[in-house]
């Protein structure tokens, strides 16, 4: 295939997603993270987990020694359901992280290409830096929108009855764990973790879409794969690895952050500052296994489900519109 017919194939691929609407966008994006959350949520409770492990003690504690080892122990003591934790607050996480995540990124990128590259297609255009600046923009948003959220479901997934790890916290369902959370600590509480889960989110959607982009293209341009699912996936796992990279570290900060029921960190870099002090520069990868083993399938999976609810929106929104 000549190498301007394999740039057509690869502008018309990405057609469906540009062409549909900010709602849509949203919509797609939600659902896609949703479908994918269901697979994953197990490992997120472990990476919690495995992160809290040892928390501001010199004593290497190994109660979940590996994702295998982990799995089985909670299954053992918890069952499906201890797995699952948080499963029903993921999906309000899901919709408003990746939902703002993926649904403003393509509408952000136009916008950015229009502004500094006038008298080009905004939507055609794949400038590295704008791609960067979109995913962390979009990654913001998503943050400081789900932060709530995602403060709830840490708590819920650290709770074992079992095995103590961290500060424990039991509540009964997300509604329950919002209503106390902000009659006991206010607004404020609510927010706990937003300027670690800025920092957090920032990275990895600076990092996420862009490599998933230019790995396609990548593989496309030098005939290494065609369209379809098999690029996808290996678009994906590239992206993913990216992600769990640059991630981890303030995923850590984050999940500690957001457990605390008292102010043992006051704030993100004092988190960071007292985890490197007292555990070492090996804490900050806490749970890094875990990380790739629930960001790659994540991703894959979210990414390849956004490829088919992008195209099935627009198709929607085609005939509706």
């Amino acid at each position: 295939m000549p190498m301007e017919d394999k740039g057509k194939g690869y502008k018309h691929e990405h057609s469906a997603a540009q062409k549909i609407s900010k709602i849509g966008s949203f919509v797609a994006g939600s659902l896609a993270a949703c479908l994918a959350v269901i697979f994953t949520n197990p490992i997120e409770t472990v990476k919690t987990r495995m992160q809290l492990q040892g928390e501001m003690s010199g004593v290497n504690e190994r109660a979940y020694r590996n994702v295998p080892h982990a799995l089985g122990v909670i299954y053992k003591n918890e069952g499906i359901h201890g797995l699952q934790k948080g499963l029903n607050c993921a999906y309000f996480y899901q919709i408003a992280l990746n939902g703002s995540r993926l649904g403003f990124y393509e509408p952000i990128r136009s916008m950015l290409n229009g502004q500094f590259f006038p008298g080009k297609d905004p939507r055609e255009l794949q400038n590295m830096y704008v791609n960067i600046a979109a995913g962390a923009t979009s990654g913001i948003i998503g943050a400081v929108t789900g932060s709530p959220l995602y403060l709830v479901k840490t708590r819920m997934q650290s709770y074992s009855p079992v095995i103590r790890i961290g500060q424990q916290t039991q509540y009964s369902s997300p509604f329950t764990a919002l209503r106390t959370i902000a009659k006991k600590e206010g607004i404020r509480g609510l927010y706990r973790g937003v300027d670690a889960a800025i920092i957090r989110t920032g990275i990895g959607s600076s990092v996420q879409l862009p490599v998933y982009n230019l790995a396609k293209r990548f593989l496309i341009e030098h005939d290494f794969l065609k369209e379809g699912t098999t690029l996808h996936l290996t678009a994906s796992v590239f992206s993913g690895i990216g992600c769990a990279v640059v991630m981890n570290p303030w995923d850590v900060i984050l999940t500690r952050v957001s457990n605390q029921r008292g102010n043992l960190y006051k704030g993100p870099i004092d988190c960071f500052y007292k985890t490197l002090r007292i555990e070492g520069v090996t804490a900050l990868y806490k749970g890094f296994s875990a990380q790739l083993f629930r960001i790659c399938p994540h991703t894959i999976l979210c990414l390849t489900f956004m490829e088919q609810t992008m195209k099935l929106i627009y198709s929607v929104e085609t005939r509706l519109l």
